[in-house]
């Protein structure tokens, strides 16, 4: 299928590694011009020359930090100076330390406050205006399971993206007129760094072994295994072509069939 993305451009946070690497891959694959954010400059240039190799007619790479506002000024034009404006933008940060909801720190709550919410609605509303002005754009935010049915032990992460859902709502409710779409996809376990962090985590409090846990968390997917990133991607590229042009304020789902929901 041929998703009508040639001569967009994106730009897609957190891409150096994981799922937001995974969207960044479909999009090249179908010739969408990319900037990847990160904190490390070398892995960000050996990806955008990947990217490149994969497909995308142009791809950079651009350092920045969540955790600082004005980072997401300079990244949203520093997107736009490279690839001529920004039609997708693919929302993306690291997760939250693991704690259950009477572990959670006020502190806690501001510091990723910032990177979870506070951030990603201002570089939203930095690249916004050119979307609703062309009348053409995707904003797709990478969230979690956890904003549909919480997740035990991401309590920090179940509470503030939660905020990002209602957001997003209300956003899409806003601009769907001027033919821009706002969609979350919800990944399950997927085998990336974060979720070996959380592992880890999970480990030094149970005392088992990693290996036992993942035993045990496929037991509870349907599909019997956590995912390869290479099936995340595929999503957000999909949600950020023309056929997807009627879909708007919804999260969706990669989850292996976990979340019990209907």
């Amino acid at each position: 299928m041929d998703l009508g993305l040639q001569g967009r451009r994106a730009l897609v946070m957190g891409a150096s590694k994981g799922l937001g690497r995974s969207v960044a891959d479909a999009l090249a694959a179908e010739g969408v011009a990319i900037a990847i954010s990160g904190r490390n400059q070398a892995s960000l240039d050996r990806v955008a020359d990947e990217l490149k190799a994969a497909g995308a007619p142009k791809a950079v790479g651009i350092t920045a930090d969540v955790a600082e506002a004005a980072q997401m000024d300079r990244l949203a034009d520093a997107a736009v100076a490279a690839l001529g404006g920004v039609d997708i933008l693919v929302l993306n940060h690291g997760g939250p330390p693991t704690c259950t909801a009477l572990e959670m720190k006020e502190e806690d709550l501001v510091t990723w406050f910032q990177r979870i919410v506070l951030s990603p609605i201002r570089i939203a509303n930095r690249l916004l205006p050119a979307m609703r002005q062309q009348k053409w754009g995707r904003l797709i935010t990478i969230a979690s399971t956890g904003v549909v049915q919480p997740l035990p032990g991401l309590a920090l992460s179940n509470t503030l993206r939660s905020a990002i859902v209602g957001w997003n709502k209300t956003l899409a409710s806003e601009i769907a007129g001027d033919g821009v779409t706002c969609n979350i996809i919800g990944p399950g376990a997927f085998a990336t760094d974060r979720t070996q962090e959380t592992l880890a985590s999970a480990s030094q409090k149970t005392g088992k072994s990693i290996d036992a846990l993942v035993t045990e968390r496929s037991a509870t997917i349907p599909v019997g295994r956590f995912g390869e990133p290479k099936e995340f991607g595929p999503m957000g590229a999909f949600l950020a072509s023309a056929h997807a042009s009627y879909i708007t304020g919804r999260v969706h789902l990669v989850d292996g069939g976990v979340v019990r929901g209907v």
